[in-house]
């Protein structure tokens, strides 16, 4: 099967969505290059990264403020704990953006689709 795969989608490349974080400004639908393929297998960036620790972000951030952001956005959001309004939050990541950005001009993905969020689930 996985032969067939790779000759199916080879003209095309593989479409894959880029995650963001909780309620971040947006996520991205990403394929992969022959670049891409040749000088990473075919690896690319699969999420943001943190810009802080989960410590630190449930030592700095408020957990109804974050609640209140992202209800002003539009965004609902159904957690198993908490903590995880914290730990998960918009600021304790990097702009999704701009690490699509540069894998897309480093030329190992192209942006294809880019999504909007109006729901969270963190279990």
């Amino acid at each position: 099967w996985r032969n067939d795969g790779v000759r199916r989608w080879r003209g095309y490349g593989v479409s894959f969505t880029q995650g963001s974080c909780l309620g971040r400004t947006c996520s991205y639908v990403l394929t992969g290059t022959e670049k891409g393929f040749q000088e990473t297998f075919g690896s690319t960036c699969h999420g943001a990264g943190r810009a802080q620790s989960r410590n630190r972000s449930r030592r700095t951030l408020d957990y109804q403020g974050v609640l209140d952001k992202l209800k002003e956005k539009g965004i609902s959001i159904r957690v198993a704990s908490p903590k995880l309004v914290m730990e998960e939050a918009p600021e304790s990541y990097k702009d999704v953006t701009q690490v699509v950005n540069t894998c897309h001009e480093a030329g190992i993905s192209k942006k294809c689709i880019r999504l909007r969020p109006i729901a969270v689930v963190k279990g």
